[in-house]
């Protein structure tokens, strides 16, 4: 994703005061005007054809439908600036294994900056919620709402590496401050980490999608066809600002990790080798290099005092693969050595000078070096 001539943007909306002003949907005289027989309840395994696929969609949209949230969160004014900022995304309520209560997940960058007091949940029945607890991780634009109230409807979270090309999917949010919002479109392509998002999101490994997502759907989700949650709608890229086709969703399985850590320890530990990598690997770069494949990381420097550097890494070389799994690119191996425990032996396979060489890693840890490193 050489010189990619596009603006990567956040799915967010910040809103005027005068947004509560904007014409709403009438939801109930929608329904009663459109009103017709219940579609089939989601099943497993569903295989849609094209005579079925409306139905499809409408089924999947009633399950949805008190499970999907609006999120609109107060942050502190932005620097220069005496007025708060308000920001307004989407959510998804949850239930995590192994915790009690119901969760609404949403984008960091929805909330970020904002107390809980700060945060309100608007739910598809216009009830409207404050968070107990919030939890947020910068690293992977994931924040997590605590909702003490009864009553609340959890998602279906499903298996994101099950997501295939070609699937279709359904993207919910509340773009431009339009509740209850759903488009369609399918799984354009995965694994998709080369995207520019800013300075603190680290952990990039999304699923692309062509349906429709617009500033404002920031945090909903992206659902299969049968009813289950695979994404955490995060970005577009986009030359106008709005959607051209092209957005991102953080796989659900990523969210589910990073969601659990936070709850049971508020952070997310990860692991880390030290060394700075090249953006890409370019196909005439490898070939300088005696490759013949474009794959793997470029290392451009090493860090002194890290993992990397007492395994005796250097510059130049390229990490093609770490405990015998191939490493497509930069992204790739950071997210991997990311979610390996801190202490575990790692063996890289590394291309130098020509040659294949083995190194032993031991996987360090990220937060204690990002805060070594801090001023």
């Amino acid at each position: 994703m050489n010189n990619l001539a596009k603006t990567l943007l956040f799915g967010s909306f910040a809103f005027a005061g005068g947004m509560a002003g904007t014409a709403l949907l009438n939801h109930s005289t929608l329904l009663n005007a459109q009103a017709r027989p219940a579609p089939a309840p989601v099943t497993s395994n569903y295989q849609a054809t094209t005579n079925h696929l409306g139905e499809r969609f409408e089924a999947v949209i009633r399950q949805m439908a008190p499970s999907v949230v609006s999120v609109e969160a107060i942050k502190p004014p932005a620097a220069g600036k005496t007025k708060p900022t308000e920001e307004s995304g989407s959510g998804v309520l949850v239930k995590l294994e192994g915790y009690r209560g119901i969760f609404a997940i949403t984008n960091n960058h929805v909330i970020s900056g904002a107390k809980a007091d700060q945060i309100t949940v608007h739910l598809g029945d216009d009830k409207i919620h404050r968070p107990s607890q919030v939890w947020a991780d910068p690293e992977s634009d994931i924040a997590v709402l605590k909702l003490d109230a009864e009553g609340l409807t959890p998602a279906q979270l499903g298996d994101s590496d099950k997501a295939r090309e070609g699937q279709w999917v359904l993207a919910f949010g509340s773009p431009f401050g339009l509740s209850r919002t759903v488009t369609h479109g399918i799984i354009s392509a995965r694994d998709r980490g080369q995207v520019s998002l800013g300075s603190t999101i680290r952990i990039k490994d999304f699923l692309q999608t062509d349906a429709a997502i617009n500033p404002g759907s920031s945090g909903g989700p992206l659902v299969n066809l049968d009813g289950e949650v695979i994404g955490i709608n995060t970005a577009i890229a986009s030359h106008s600002g709005s959607n051209s086709g092209v957005a991102f969703s953080i796989p659900i399985n990523m969210v589910k990790r990073v969601a659990k850590q936070l709850v049971e320890k508020g952070s997310v530990s990860r692991g880390y080798l030290g060394v700075q990598l090249a953006q890409s690997l370019e196909a005439a770069e490898a070939f300088k290099l005696g490759l013949d494949k474009a794959q793997g990381a470029l290392v451009e420097s090493v860090y002194a005092d890290t993992p990397a550097a007492t395994a005796g890494l250097r510059g130049n070389d390229v990490i093609l693969q770490v405990d015998g799994v191939a490493i497509r690119n930069e992204n790739h191996l950071i997210n991997m050595i990311a979610a390996l425990p801190i202490g575990q032996k790692v063996k890289l396979q590394v291309w130098r000078e020509r040659r294949l060489e083995n190194i032993e890693a031991v996987v360090g840890d990220w937060n204690k070096a990002r805060l070594k490193a801090s001023p």
